[in-house]
């Protein structure tokens, strides 16, 4: 059965590296690649709806552009040294507001990851995870993605970090992900509680030992570190050890809290420079 991997693109440099990310991370795999362009007018989404009807001058420009993107992409790909016999790739054009086509796509293809970049085309810095990529992290729900910065390394992750502090109470399928790549790619699951307190209660004593039942078969290893700022301890700790991916749960309220829609999540951008697996907490 073939994975099947949705790379949404503006055909920046940022989008171009998450695919060539992609390529590698599922190199071993027979996978279906669907690139996704979601054009609209260069005006807001609700001029587009008003003047880029179908037939339009406006809309057929753009609906053009965004062909001719996506067949320069395919082309780049069938050209390239990435070029792999077990990967399919199929292109996708549509007119629509990105969070709306990425989960329409999602739900009709069956996707089970999205890779894409952390910055658009103006790659601004004061959009550190870019705006798309940030909606796509938190509106996406049925779905993980990966957020590849513009400086990631395209290789196969040997050592994923996974913060906690135990307050959460984990499910196996929650997790699936996670397990999945790091099997696949023969990395070490370092689980990383962030501590509050001097030691753990009964209930993060508890959520501790479901981790260990959840990752058996998994290389892991515990790490515990203090902190005063809590994105800036695990900056620190992925940038000295050298680690290759940092994942997380999003679920609201909890540890990270709403990480996705503030400050924060700039400050985890600025400093890391290797992907980020955003999975969900599917009872949200």
């Amino acid at each position: 059965m073939k994975r099947k991997i949705l790379i949404p693109t503006d055909f920046s440099k940022n989008a171009t590296q998450a695919l060539h990310y992609a390529i590698e991370l599922y190199k071993n795999d027979h996978c279906i690649f669907y690139l996704l362009n979601v054009f609209s007018s260069p005006s807001n989404f609700m001029d587009s709806i008003m003047r880029m009807e179908p037939g339009s001058e406006l809309y057929e420009t753009a609906k053009l552009n965004s062909e001719n993107g996506l067949a320069k992409t395919y082309d780049m790909i069938a050209m390239t040294e990435y070029e792999n016999p077990k990967h399919e790739f199929k292109t996708v054009s549509v007119f629509n507001n990105p969070i709306e086509a990425i989960k329409n796509i999602v739900d009709q293809k069956d996707i089970e990851m999205i890779v894409m970049g952390t910055k658009g085309e103006t790659h601004s810095r004061a959009t550190a995870f870019g705006s798309t990529a940030i909606y796509v992290m938190e509106k996406v729900r049925n779905c993980p993605v990966i957020v590849v910065p513009q400086k990631a390394k395209i290789e196969l992750p040997k050592e994923i970090v996974f913060p906690t502090n135990y307050k959460m109470h984990y499910k196996r399928r929650e997790l699936s992900y996670l397990i999945d790549i790091a099997k696949n790619s023969d990395a070490t699951i370092i689980i990383l509680h962030v501590c509050e307190e001097n030691e753990l209660d009964q209930t993060q004593k508890a959520n501790k030992q479901l981790l260990e039942d959840i990752l058996e078969g998994c290389n892991y290893k515990f790490h515990d570190l203090s902190h005063n700022n809590v994105m800036s301890s695990i900056n620190i700790f992925v940038e000295s050890r050298g680690s290759n991916m940092v994942s997380f749960i999003n679920k609201k309220h909890t540890f990270f809290g709403s990480i996705l829609t503030n400050a924060l999540v700039k400050e985890i951008s600025f400093h890391l420079n290797v992907p980020i697996l955003a999975m969900h907490d599917l009872r949200n």
